[in-house]
């Protein structure tokens, strides 16, 4: 079912969108890098910044670079922003645990200080940065256009609100699988092949394993999993 392209001609390139709060460190992220390069995809993962309206301009820029038919993936938050470039855009995505109403989410949150353990930025989460998802989200999505990756057993959000936005999209659940998604490497064929590319399971576990080796010594791939 996901062996053929989804959308006409392959990807022409791949877009990771990471997390809320995470960074060029992100497993999940090194891992897509990886297979973009084993296939000779140009392959964009941007630093974010913790503004949601100045991230989704920043992801977009990238578009350009990456052909006329770039297949984004996301994480959580980059999901997230990854669907409000594939409704703009008509483009082709893969969502990992998507967030799906970010803005109600994070309304608890506000007045809170984080810091961002990749870049060592510190931020408060403002009404504006709510109010900016708010404005970003979209009434309806295309599910023709998704491929969607939930971990069952998500701490940080439910699945089933994800499983109903995205309702009629190709989803694939990962029984017992956290909001991390440790288990991409996986579902790393399925998430390429959505754009049209053949990755073998083998070569997929092959990247996963080189950059567990390269990892610093203590370092489990990254500070954050989104």
């Amino acid at each position: 079912m996901l062996g053929a392209p989804r959308h006409g001609e392959p990807a022409s390139g791949l877009l990771y969108l990471h997390g809320f709060n995470s960074g060029l460190g992100s497993p999940k992220l090194r891992l897509m890098v990886r297979a973009g390069e084993a296939l000779g995809l140009a392959c964009v993962a941007p630093q974010l910044p913790h503004r949601p309206e100045t991230a989704l301009a920043l992801a977009e820029e990238a578009l350009p670079a990456l052909g006329p038919r770039p297949l984004l993936v996301g994480s959580s938050l980059g999901g997230f922003l990854a669907s409000c470039l594939a409704e703009r855009h008509g483009l082709a995505a893969v969502v990992i645990n998507p967030a799906v109403r970010p803005a109600a989410l994070m309304a608890d949150w506000i007045g809170e200080d984080f810091v961002n353990d990749h870049t060592g930025e510190a931020f408060r989460l403002t009404a504006g940065h709510r109010e900016a998802l708010s404005a970003m989200t979209a009434e309806r999505l295309t599910p023709e256009r998704y491929l969607l990756l939930l971990g069952t057993a998500d701490e940080t959000l439910d699945c089933r609100e994800a499983f109903a936005a995205y309702r009629g999209a190709a989803t694939l659940l990962h029984p017992g699988g956290d909001h991390a998604f440790t288990a991409l490497a996986d579902h790393l064929p399925a998430v390429l092949a959505w754009g049209g590319h053949r990755l073998a399971p083998e070569r997929a576990a092959s990247l996963a394993r080189a950059l567990r080796q390269d990892a610093p010594s203590g370092d489990t791939m990254g500070i954050d999993n989104d």
